[in-house]
């Protein structure tokens, strides 16, 4: 399919592979599919966008994963994560940069936030600040490739600690109940 080994594909690498399967629709829907495919609308469709137009939205039980971790993080249940709530969790001052004097403590930890938005801010528009919907898209797209439900389950809970509590909670497992937060522990990055 990837004729030019581009490590993606164009609208006539695309057209080709649709016809050399004899997949009989006309060019205007052809279009139509390739650029719903095109999430970031590069004019080529890469991996990423291939397999997760092939894989599609992930299952109830991914995504209730997904959402246990966002409102984990979230401390102060504001509907958004941002680097207040990412601070309650991690300790960025022992990160290698931050000990060298190259960045400072808020910078990685903007650049953390980053990861989650860059997959949903395809314009390229990047607030540090991370809604619901940006966290489902990113672990959407982490979650086109893995096949295994308890796998997902396992990196989900080994990333998040989801059946343990937040450490400023004092609570010892995970509950979603909103109860009065104590002073955070951070944990380091």
């Amino acid at each position: 399919m990837d004729d030019d080994d581009s490590r993606s594909i164009d609208f006539y690498e695309f057209s080709k592979a649709v016809r050399d399967y004899r997949v009989q629709i006309n060019d205007g829907q052809l279009q139509h599919i390739f650029t719903a495919i095109d999430r970031d609308q590069s004019g080529v469709i890469d991996y990423d966008e291939f397999l997760r137009a092939v894989r599609g939205s992930m299952n109830n039980f991914r995504k209730t994963l997904v959402e246990q971790a966002f409102n984990k993080l979230d401390a102060d249940r504001s509907g958004i994560l941002d680097i207040s709530d990412v601070k309650k969790f991690y300790d960025a001052s022992r990160h290698p940069d931050v000990k060298a004097g190259r960045r400072t403590e808020d910078d990685i930890l903007d650049e953390f936030l980053e990861t989650f938005e860059m997959q949903h801010a395809l314009n390229g528009t990047v607030d540090h600040k991370v809604t619901k919907e940006e966290f489902i898209e990113y672990y959407t797209n982490v979650s086109a490739s893995i096949d295994n439900d308890s796998y997902f389950e396992l990196m989900m809970n080994n990333a998040w600690k989801l059946t343990e509590a937040p450490a400023y909670t004092k609570r010892a497992a995970w509950s979603n109940t909103q109860e009065e937060t104590p002073q955070p522990q951070a944990m380091s990055i």
